[in-house]
C-alpha cells in the first residue's frame, strides 16, 4: 500500500476527494479542512493499493495539484486493516508488478545526476577493476561491478525514451559519458603511477588471464548477458526490488571493460584497448535496449489492465 498526503486549495478539495473515491483500490480517506499553511489549503490523506497508485497520481496531476498544492507519497511497510486488504483485492493486477512512473522518473533523475559522489564512485570502481584485471583477480572484478553506479544513468536513458523526456535523456547521457571519461582518464594516471612503483607491468596485462580475459574479448554472449541484465535491472527498479539490482550490477562488464581499456592504453596495448571499448559499448547498448523494451512492455501491460478495470 501507498500513503498519499495532499495539500489542496480549498476550492479544489471536492474535486480531489471525488477522484480518490472513484479510484478503485483507495481507502482510509481523511480530510482536514484548513490545516495547511504553506501553501494554504486543506490536507487530504488516503491509502491506495500500489497497483492503483499510478492512475491516481496521474489524475491528481491533471487537476494541477502538483502546481497549486502538494502531492507526497510514502510506502506503507505494514497496514493492519480489513479495508486495506479489500482495497488491494479490488485493485487490478499485483502490487509487485505495478509501475509508478513519476517515482521512476524522479528516482532515475536523482541517480543520473552528474555529481562529485557519482564521479567518485565510478572512478574508484574503475580503479578497483584495474587492479583486478592486472592481477587476474575475479573477486576484485566482482567488487568493482558492485561499486559502479552506472546503472542509474542507463535506467535514466531508458526512462527518458519511454516517457519522452529529453531533459532526463540529456542529463543521463552526460552523466554516463562524462563519468566513464573521467574514470578512465583517472585510471590511466593510476596505472602509470602503479607501473612507476613496480606494482603494475605490461607483462601482467598481456599474460594469459583466465579469470579476467573476457573483459576485452566481446562476443555474442556479452550482448545476451547485457540484455538479460538490462531487463532484470529495470524490473528491480520498477518493482522496488532493490536487492535484485546488486545481482544486475555484478553481471555486466561495463566498469571492468572501461578499466581494462584504460590500463591497456597506459601501456600502449591498442588491441586490448579496442577490444575493451567494444565490450563496454556492447554492454551499454544491450542494457539500454533491454531496459527500454521492458518499460514499453510494462506500459502496454498496465494500459490493458486499466482498460479491463474501466470496462469492469
Amino acid at each position: 500500500m501507498l500513503h498519499l498526503r495532499l495539500i489542496t486549495p480549498s476550492d479544489r478539495t471536492d474535486d480531489v476527494i471525488h477522484v480518490i473515491e472513484k479510484t478503485v483500490g483507495t481507502t482510509h480517506l481523511v480530510v482536514v479542512p484548513g490545516a495547511a499553511r504553506n501553501p494554504a489549503g486543506d490536507v487530504v490523506m488516503c491509502d491506495v493499493a500500489r497497483e492503483a497508485g499510478d492512475e491516481l497520481l496521474s489524475e491528481l496531476q491533471q487537476l494541477g495539484l502538483d502546481k497549486t498544492g502538494s502531492i507526497a507519497v510514502e510506502n506503507i511497510d505494514l497496514s493492519l486493516s480489513r479495508r486495506a486488504d479489500k482495497a488491494e483485492a479490488e485493485a487490478p493486477g499485483e502490487g509487485a508488478d505495478a509501475v509508478l512512473w513519476e517515482h521512476l522518473t524522479d528516482a532515475t533523475h536523482e541517480e543520473s545526476t552528474l555529481s562529485v559522489t557519482y564521479l567518485a564512485f565510478i572512478t574508484l570502481a574503475t580503479m578497483i577493476a584495474a587492479c583486478g584485471v592486472v592481477l587476474d583477480n575475479a573477486v576484485l572484478i566482482v567488487g568493482a561491478m558492485a561499486v559502479g553506479p552506472e546503472f542509474g544513468p542507463l535506467a535514466g536513458v531508458c526512462t527518458s525514451i519511454v516517457q519522452r523526456a529529453p531533459r532526463l535523456a540529456l542529463r543521463s547521457l552526460i552523466a554516463l559519458l562524462v563519468g566513464f571519461a573521467v574514470a578512465m582518464a583517472a585510471t590511466v594516471g593510476f596505472s602509470l603511477f602503479m607501473d612507476a612503483i613496480d606494482l603494475f607491468s605490461k607483462g601482467q596485462l598481456e599474460a594469459d588471464r583466465p579469470q579476467t580475459g573476457f573483459v576485452y574479448a566481446p562476443d555474442a554472449f556479452s550482448f545476451i548477458v547485457a540484455v538479460l541484465a538490462g531487463a532484470a535491472g529495470t524490473l528491480s527498479l520498477t518493482s522496488a526490488k532493490s536487492g535484485a539490482l546488486v545481482g544486475v550490477a555484478i553481471s555486466v562488464t561495463t566498469v571492468p571493460a572501461a578499466a581494462n581499456a584504460a590500463v591497456a592504453l597506459s601501456f600502449g596495448d591498442m588491441a586490448q584497448t579496442r577490444g575493451s571499448t567494444e565490450q563496454l559499448l556492447l554492454n551499454l547498448m544491450g542494457i539500454i535496449l533491454a531496459g527500454t523494451l521492458t518499460l514499453l512492455a510494462q506500459k502496454w501491460f498496465w494500459s490493458k489492465q486499466r482498460q479491463r478495470a474501466a470496462a469492469g
